[in-house]
């Protein structure tokens, strides 16, 4: 069982003194680039704070009739905002570079993820009552990560959702406890393969299936897809599925645990939706031919030049649509189509990001389950135990963080 450090354990320092700390760093001949440096921790505490801020904002207004790309907006503008207000001094005449990590992807029913449309293509229709929506997001401060996905149904404004069915609260139990088990796992001296082994007992005790082509990656500095990944199933290679190879995790690492279940046959399938998100390959070049892939590339080096990003977020769109095809084709970009299972299948999409701290794993994104997702499905003894732990320190951590503000909160009314 990992041993989960408090959200107290760290306080977070007041925009000022992030300032201060920044320019100390700068005078430093050598700068440690993992979570051995207090510096590190505070940069991947408050891209934390601002993904999980962007969730809570976000999530009261997917409602019946609102639009996905007006909801993107709301997510992306929160996130740019917040990100304005810290780290504003230059270190070594260098602005601290900020922003996106993930575009804001919303997808909605037997879409998993990835759904992030262009102002050209989105839909006209607002969304309805019994959608199972995807929130998928992450942003970054000097390249250190953190990224997050929730899932929610949408309900009529004010009122409590009601389900499409009973499968769905099971799925996103299923779901949401695989990923508490996956972190807790996650820990110094585990390997990847106990990680998967845990989400197929998971999976057997909610009758559902993982999606088969999803990962989880180590995130490392402006990296997010990092070297050592984690599958969430074992691989059946006869249907040509690629094998994990076994890792071990190691203490001041970083990861990304990326849950995604459905109640079908768990793989993701590129549907008819245009792919908009790509990622720079920045270690490929090439002499492109088409003005418009120039004109592309050059905007994607100059705005997002090792995140993920949207061709939504390139002023263009035209130029971008044209010359997105040469600039994939040799391998100058990555995609992230927007993969779906079948119709009328359930799926559930849960991520957080975990540090692994000297004192233990440490889950610093993602939001609890929401209370109307409900089973009757029970995990095995193993993983309740371990769940059951969790929880009775989140509670804990709860209640000593209602007992510190009640304690500021009357020393400021003295």
């Amino acid at each position: 069982m990992s041993a989960m450090v408090d959200d107290d354990d760290i306080s977070l320092p007041s925009d000022d003194e992030l300032e201060e700390e920044t320019t100390e760093v700068a005078e430093e001949e050598e700068v440690a680039r993992d979570l051995s440096s207090t510096e590190v921790v505070t940069k991947y505490l408050e891209a934390s704070r601002i993904t999980n801020l962007a969730l809570e904002t976000l999530i009261p207004h997917i409602v019946a009739g609102a639009k996905i790309l007006d909801l993107i907006k709301i997510g992306e503008a929160l996130i740019t905002k917040s990100l304005d207000k810290i780290y504003n001094k230059k270190v070594n005449g260098k602005p601290v570079l900020k922003g996106m990590a993930f575009p804001v992807c919303l997808s909605v029913n037997e879409k998993i993820c990835n759904y992030t449309p262009l102002a050209s293509e989105a839909p006209e229709d607002g969304l309805v009552a019994g959608d199972m929506v995807k929130i998928d997001l992450g942003c970054h401060i000097d390249g250190y990560i953190a990224v997050a996905a929730h899932t929610v149904c949408v309900s009529s404004q004010g009122t409590t959702p009601e389900l499409p069915g009973p499968s769905a609260g099971t799925v996103c139990a299923a779901a949401h406890n695989a990923m508490l088990v996956a972190a807790a796992t996650i820990k110094a001296g585990n390997t990847n393969a106990q990680v998967t082994t845990a989400l197929d007992k998971v999976c057997e005790a909610y009758g559902v299936k993982c999606i088969s082509n999803v990962r989880m990656h180590q995130m490392k500095h402006f990296v997010i897809d990092g070297p050592k990944e984690i599958a969430l199933r074992a691989p059946n290679v006869d249907e040509g599925e690629e094998r994990v190879e076994t890792c071990t995790f190691e203490e001041n690492e970083v990861y990304c645990v990326d849950i995604a279940m459905s109640t079908g046959e768990g793989k993701g399938r590129e549907g008819t939706d245009r792919t908009t998100v790509y990622k720079r390959n920045v270690d490929q070049t090439y002499k492109l031919r088409m003005k418009a892939s120039h004109y592309l590339l050059k905007a994607v080096t100059d705005n997002f030049p090792t995140m993920p990003f949207s061709l939504r977020m390139v002023s263009d769109e035209r130029q971008a649509k044209m010359g997105v095809k040469e600039c994939v084709d040799h391998n100058l970009l990555s995609a992230y189509p927007v993969f779906n299972e079948r119709d009328g299948v359930f799926v559930a999409h849960y991520k957080c990001t975990v540090l692994l701290m000297p004192g233990g794993t440490r889950r610093v994104t993602g939001l609890g389950l929401p209370e109307y997702f409900t089973t009757d499905k029970v995990l095995d003894e193993e993983n309740r135990k371990m769940l059951e732990e969790i929880r009775e320190k989140e509670e804990k951590k709860r209640k000593k963080a209602e007992a510190k503000k009640k304690k500021k909160k009357k020393a400021a009314g003295k």
